[in-house]
């Protein structure tokens, strides 16, 4: 009875790891970071209009971290590889003079792997249409490394992080 138990337990341990997948595919893309909402929030903004960025980011913006960019965004400085921060972007809505979220816009990602992004600072980018996990990036080196650059000192990450 005891080995069966070991054997039981050993199998959906086994069929658990294989379910998960870590931050990069094994083609160098960057994978949708599943249960990402379960993740630390750091922050959360409203880009209006008037805001440079509007056009394409406009709405409500959701930051979630997974544990390693948590420590890391906690202490300053550069992020370890298998870092993940996810940037949620809601339609922002007025109701009742309140903004509220619409629908989702897109997911978008930045996953650290130093050897597999060599190119844009260590870091992997990806969009996510609206509530599909549709890629919408066709070139992160300019659609999104491009802006991020700037941010070199901060290891290229805009937000910080909010106790």
């Amino acid at each position: 009875m005891k080995h069966l138990f070991i054997i039981v337990t050993t199998v959906l341990f086994l069929i658990q790891c294989s379910k998960t997948e870590g931050p990069v595919a094994t083609d160098g893309k960057v994978n949708y970071p599943n249960n990402y909402r379960s993740w630390t929030h750091a922050k959360s903004m409203v880009l209006q209009d008037g805001h440079a960025l509007f056009a394409a980011f406009g709405g409500i913006h959701h930051i979630y971290l997974n544990d390693k960019a948590k420590m890391a965004m906690q202490k300053g400085g550069t992020f370890p590889d298998g870092a993940v921060i996810v940037f949620d972007l809601l339609e922002a809505k007025s109701e009742n003079s309140a903004i509220t979220e619409g629908a989702r816009k897109v997911v978008g990602v930045m996953a650290k792997d130093s050897k597999v992004f060599s190119e844009t600072g260590g870091w992997g980018f990806e969009g996510f249409k609206a509530d599909t996990k549709e890629r919408v990036v066709t070139n992160a080196k300019e659609s999104c490394f491009g802006c991020h650059s700037p941010q070199k000192d901060k290891d290229y990450v805009f937000s910080t992080y909010r106790e």
